[in-house]
């Protein structure tokens, strides 16, 4: 049985939340705060977290930071549940490692497809063996990428848009395949914010001159070319 954890502070949202992933057979669990949800995941880890943004003492971004820094808790499905709307808000939430992000009010039939969407893609990436470029590998299992041995620097989105390249060798995407692919297919965010977050990626993997194999392609989008890593080999 799968298990969700609901962390909210309003009773008419936790029941709401409550009664409709029960109707679908999950196992529900409660928390009205950070700090009892932290409690609660330290014991026994859910499947998936629905994260309150706004909560009495430490806020749903803090926890979900978090749990990111923490190795058991790296990879547990988040989707933020908040009234917070502004598009400033939902790029914040994302980009602190959240998979998901729900407004309120929403409907239970949308919350459905949210989480099956956010199971099905963590058990697809968990799955997977690792990826080879050159001296760099990457682990969709632990979540890190490392480069001669030595562990890489990655945000979430900047490890979900490496993982996604690395998959799919020497194929254009478009900007708005890649923020379907990163941020999933129902998130309203700029396609711009794709721009910056290559160059996120590329500043991580510049130490070590992997960034050479993103490339830009004019009018197009970005390509992920591992030969790259060849020809400044054979240069060196």
């Amino acid at each position: 049985m799968t298990t969700i954890l609901i962390v909210e502070d309003e009773p008419a949202i936790v029941e709401l939340l409550r009664v409709t992933l029960e109707a679908e057979r999950y196992v529900v669990r409660e928390a009205g705060s950070a700090e009892a949800a932290w409690r609660m995941i330290e014991e026994a880890p859910p499947d998936l977290l629905l994260l309150d943004w706004m909560l009495p003492g430490q806020s749903g971004l803090a926890l979900a930071k978090r749990l990111r820094q923490q190795e058991r808790t790296q990879a547990l499905p988040i989707i933020m549940v908040t009234a917070r709307a502004e598009e400033a808000d939902k790029v914040a939430g994302l980009e602190t490692w959240v998979d998901d992000y729900i407004t309120k009010p929403f409907s239970p039939r949308e919350l459905k497809a949210r989480i099956k969407a956010v199971l099905r893609r963590r058990t697809a990436k968990n799955s997977e063996a690792p990826l080879r470029a050159g001296l760099l590998v990457l682990d969709p299992v632990s979540h890190r990428a490392h480069c001669g041995g030595e562990l890489l620097t990655l945000g979430s989105l900047e490890f979900r848009l490496l993982h996604f390249l690395m998959a799919r060798p020497d194929r254009v995407f478009t900007r708005a395949q890649l923020l379907d692919a990163v941020w999933g297919d129902d998130a309203d965010i700029e396609e711009r914010t794709v721009d910056v977050l290559v160059s996120r990626l590329r500043q991580a993997l510049a130490l070590d001159r992997l960034d050479v194999m993103i490339e830009t392609v004019r009018s197009c989008g970005y390509r992920w070319n591992p030969g790259k890593q060849d020809d400044i080999a054979s240069s060196s």
